[in-house]
């Protein structure tokens, strides 16, 4: 297994790994500060591969003077009102009653404001509850049943967002998997040790056993497979996109229905200013996807936007940032095997990258970001760390 960046990491990184070398590290930082990248292309933006569809109308907005915050706000949004997509709105997974709910934030470089939400239920475009508590409040963020009537009061419509096809996921699970929880000690816990994990035989008759259930429930045979990976593997659902258009005005928002299966009231770093969005136009800005509880830990995206601001180019700042989250596991890689997270950083000339803890999906697929400067294209993230991680459970693969 290699590690890639070696040579920045033992350079630039090495001023955040311990506050203990003070002076002397603050020195030998400034000793190794990177150079700053070329200067990118504006308007851009930037956010997850399922964003791509979207890109093109949020950089018309762009290209037409509009402002950033509406521009990304079209991009969450399409995902939002996409029922298909199970990792955000309408049609998310729920936590583990059966219940769906959302979170999310935004900040407009312009006014230097922010606005964000948490464990909504009820109210399907919480990106634009967000910007509602931005807009229409003297605070930064509401959660639970109070934003939810917030919400009402401001007129958004109430509706079911379990989707039949979710409710039947959600069933999948709680009759297969649901001792597979987030209770208990997590990944963190200094007693946590690897699992053992099924043999090839025992989950042969699990998976079996999980296709009899689909069908009993009346998932359709071509989404059965779908269903069944998705509640064996817990999925990291979010979306973020950053913007920026031609006088460098930049703007930021993260919405997600958070990790499936959640324990209700569970908030990740998607609502959270700093960690799963933050922008500062006369820097960047950044977010995030993946494990919400480390990047909290690390306030990911505001690390970003600081590196930039002391110096690093947008892959120098996102990949010390994971190294950050590399260090809260001293670096053990049994446990980092066990995780992901992926950046999106966009600086305020332009400049782009993609970063993410491992360079591939726990299916082997390289990990990938969209980002539209004059042209929507997929690129390939950056990965700290080389190969997949391995999603949990970890399950023997079947031939």
């Amino acid at each position: 297994m290699s590690i890639s960046r070696r040579d920045f990491l033992a350079t630039a990184a090495l001023g955040s790994t311990s506050m203990a070398m003070g002076i002397a590290a603050e020195a030998q930082e400034d000793k190794h500060m990177p150079q700053p990248a070329p200067a990118g292309k504006r308007p851009a933006l930037i956010t997850k591969t399922t964003g791509l569809h979207s890109l093109d109308a949020a950089y018309d907005v762009l290209r037409r003077s509009g402002d950033t915050l509406e521009a990304v706000t079209l991009v969450c949004k399409a995902q939002e009102d996409d029922p298909n997509d199970q990792t955000v709105g309408l049609g998310g997974l729920p936590n583990e009653d059966g219940v769906v709910e959302l979170d999310a934030s935004c900040m407009h470089g312009p006014t230097r404001r922010a606005g964000a939400v948490g464990a909504v239920r009820n109210i399907k475009n919480v990106s634009l509850l967000a910007r509602a508590v931005m807009d229409h409040t003297g605070h930064v963020m509401l959660v639970g049943e109070g934003a939810e009537r917030f919400g009402e009061k401001m007129g958004f419509p109430k509706e079911n967002l379990l989707t039949e096809r979710s409710r039947k996921m959600w069933l999948l699970w709680k009759e297969t998997m649901s001792h597979q929880h987030w209770w208990g000690p997590g990944l963190s816990d200094p007693n946590w040790k690897p699992p053992a994990g099924p043999t090839s035989e025992e989950w042969r008759k699990k998976r079996a056993e999980m296709e009899q259930v689909a069908a009993e429930l009346g998932i359709e045979p071509e989404w059965r497979e779908y269903a069944i990976e998705h509640v064996i593997h817990r999925e990291h659902g979010t979306v973020h996109c950053s913007a920026v258009n031609e006088k460098g005005e930049m703007s930021g928002m993260t919405s997600t229905s958070g990790l499936e299966w959640k324990i209700a009231g569970r908030l990740g770093d998607s609502p959270i200013i700093g960690a799963g969005c933050y922008t500062d136009q006369d820097v960047g800005s950044a977010g995030a996807t993946g494990n919400g509880e480390e990047n909290i830990r690390v306030a990911g995206a505001h690390s970003i936007v600081e590196n930039m601001r002391r110096g690093m180019s947008p892959a120098e700042a996102g990949l010390e940032t994971l190294h950050r989250l590399a260090r809260l596991y001293n670096n053990d890689m049994t446990r980092l095997r066990y995780l992901q997270m992926v950046y999106y950083i966009l600086r305020n000339d332009g400049g782009y990258a993609g970063v993410s803890l491992w360079s591939q999906s726990y299916t082997g697929k390289r990990m990938q970001f969209a980002v539209h400067d004059g042209k929507a294209r997929l690129e390939d993230t950056i990965g700290l760390f080389e190969g997949p991680y391995i999603e949990w459970p970890p399950v023997p693969k079947l031939t």
